[in-house]
């Protein structure tokens, strides 16, 4: 087995094991889990669905770091590009939100937002350079 080969089955596994902490604590957000939740427990709460979130992209950055060179390079690049985009936009909705009463968006949709532009641009993005 090849390091990158490797090196995606453990992006892999840690991507599950990130996300099923991610939905675990939304499902039992959604089922009512939390509602009593105030003050710093509604703040810790906030910094505990943050914390997968941050270990998926520690997972991504691992990926990049065990991967070749090529998958590396790759990989940053649409990155890079994904964030650069969802900033772009979510500063314009914000933008949009103070000066056009555009309904609000709730922070975390950046999240979400960056995987939906890194899954588009990937397919565009095919070399490092």
């Amino acid at each position: 087995m090849t390091d990158t080969v490797a090196a995606h089955k453990r992006y892999l596994f840690r991507t599950f094991a990130f996300m099923g902490g991610y939905v675990a604590i939304n499902v039992a957000a959604i089922f009512d889990a939390f509602d009593d939740a105030a003050g710093w427990g509604a703040y810790a709460l906030g910094l505990a669905v943050a914390a997968p979130v941050a270990g998926q992209i520690w997972a991504t950055l691992m990926l990049m770091r065990e991967s070749d060179e090529f998958v590396r390079g790759l990989t940053a690049k649409r990155f890079i590009i994904s964030a650069g985009l969802a900033m772009a936009l979510f500063t314009g909705w914000g933008f949009m939100e103070t000066y056009g009463d555009a309904p609000h968006a709730p922070g975390w949709i950046i999240y979400p937002l960056f995987w939906g532009l890194y899954g588009l641009v990937t397919p565009f993005v095919r070399d490092s350079h």
